[in-house]
Order: C-alpha cells, then sequence, then structure tokens
C-alpha cells in the first residue's frame, strides 16, 4: 500500500466506522464523519474517502526547495 495515502483499514480506525448503517453505506458514514471532524479528504470515483497521511502527522513530505528566482548582476545585493 501507498505511504502517501490512509489505507480502507486506518481509515476505518479513524473514524470508527467499519460498517453500513441506517441506510448509508461505510464510505458515506465515513465521509460524514470526516466532514464533522474536519479532517481534509478526497472522494475517489467509487465514493471512498481518500485521506493523505500528512493530514494526520501534521507533516509534510519533502519539497523541492525553492530555486532563486535569475537576477542581473547589477541589482544582486552584495
Amino acid at each position: 500500500m501507498s505511504d502517501t495515502f490512509l489505507s480502507p483499514e486506518e481509515v476505518a480506525e479513524l473514524t470508527g466506522v467499519r460498517m453500513g448503517r441506517c441506510g448509508k453505506t461505510r464510505e458515506q458514514r465515513q465521509v460524514d464523519w470526516l466532514r464533522s471532524s474536519g479532517i481534509p479528504f478526497w472522494t475517489n470515483a467509487r465514493g471512498i474517502p481518500i485521506i493523505a497521511r500528512t493530514a494526520i502527522n501534521g507533516t509534510q513530505q519533502d519539497r523541492e526547495p525553492a530555486q532563486r528566482k535569475w537576477q542581473p548582476k547589477v541589482l544582486a545585493s552584495r
């Protein structure tokens, strides 16, 4: 499984929702819980909530450092 997104088992553990109930599917109940908790997520084409691991850990993956913009030598500070 990917290290970028939570697995379905981890989503079930996070939300506490393992099965559907009251006419809603498990995924619909998980989406409701995630929305009420303010956890950012996406739903894929099948309606399954996709949660980035960084949304839970509070960290960002390594990003490339910002590159300096070109500046003529005349304007460069010394």
